[in-house]
């Protein structure tokens, strides 16, 4: 699979995925913050949804598999939408932490992954070219 050179999302489009990525960054923190979420834990805890990029350990499939699968917005959601409605605060921040964390990657322009590399994604390449 060839990947174009140029973002696959270019101009106001790529500005607006931008300032979306950041309100839902936003929002997932507030999400965690009324749950009971201590502010000491907002960074760790975003960061630690990239555990997911271990896959890329075993080859960029298996990485962008498990990768797309932690960094998406319906499973953001779901976590989300099921704390809600079990009641439990703890998936609630979980979900918020979620959708926090693919808002921040979004506003970075780091996109799902393609199975050909890391930098393939559905925003456009990213990284050095090659």
């Amino acid at each position: 699979m060839t990947m174009p050179t140029t973002p696959a999302v270019t101009g106001g489009a790529r500005i607006w995925l931008r300032v979306e990525g950041a309100a839902a960054l936003l929002a997932g923190i507030w999400i965690y913050l009324t749950q009971g979420g201590p502010w000491l834990l907002v960074v760790p805890l975003l960061l630690a949804v990239d555990v997911s990029m271990a896959g890329y350990l075993r080859g960029p499939a298996l990485g962008a598999a498990l990768y797309n699968l932690a960094h998406n917005w319906a499973l953001s959601i779901a976590v989300l939408a099921f704390g809600i409605a079990t009641g439990a605060p703890a998936a609630i921040a979980a979900g918020g932490i979620l959708v926090g964390h693919v808002g921040m990657d979004r506003a970075a322009g780091y996109g799902l992954k393609y199975p050909t590399a890391f930098g393939d994604t559905h925003l456009g390449r990213i990284g050095k070219a090659s």
